[in-house]
């Protein structure tokens, strides 16, 4: 019988199919994530197009105030959110029309 520290350290066969060597062979692909952009997405980029005011900074010129060009981010279809949740948000019981609260700002007594 072999001692639990000595097993670790044994090495795994090259087609073990433990839950450790499966994990390190998942981890390992890469993921077809909706995040990965592709080559139609683009980020939102930001550039000067004219310095307005240089100055002198640690003995070097440098442009203190520019005018901003802004090109806005795209996003192909493929990589947009839904507009709807997904499927397995569903309505699991409807007990019909909501009963509005109505506040009852005069004290009562039961009768009774």
């Amino acid at each position: 019988m072999q001692k639990p520290a000595n097993y670790q350290r044994l090495p795994h066969a090259q087609d073990c199919d433990c839950s450790v060597c499966w994990s390190r062979r998942e981890m390992a692909k890469p993921a077809p994530s909706r995040s990965t952009q592709c080559a139609q997405c683009r980020p939102a980029y930001a550039r000067p197009i004219r310095t307005l005011q240089m100055g002198c900074v640690g003995g070097t010129w440098k442009p203190l105030a520019s005018e901003w060009t802004v090109e806005p981010a795209f996003i192909c279809e493929k990589h947009t959110p839904p507009a709807r949740p997904p499927k397995y948000w569903s309505v699991m019981l409807d007990t019909g029309r909501p009963t509005p609260f109505v506040p009852i700002h005069e004290p009562f007594e039961l009768v009774g």
